[in-house]
């Protein structure tokens, strides 16, 4: 058996044996679970918090953006009626 042939054979068995974890319904063990969760810092969480406010505004500039578009688009129609 040549070396091609050896890697070959382990990158098989490694596909069998993942295959059949999975089948088996085995979790596959993540860094972060071997590590642990990191717990969350005061900074974490003010930037947390700062990141949630910002989306509420951006929803708030969707929203005014949207509703001047279609109060153009009633105002073009208007003048196109008359």
């Amino acid at each position: 058996m040549n070396q091609f042939e050896f890697v070959l054979l382990l990158v098989g068995m490694v596909f069998l044996f993942s295959i059949v974890r999975h089948k088996l319904g085995i979790p596959v063990r993540s860094m972060r679970q071997m590590r642990g969760a990191p717990e969350d810092t005061e900074e974490t969480r003010r930037l947390r918090s700062e990141v949630g406010e910002l989306k509420e505004r951006i929803k708030v500039l969707e929203r005014i953006a949207v509703e001047k578009e279609d109060t153009l688009t009633r105002q073009i129609e208007e003048l196109r009626d008359r």
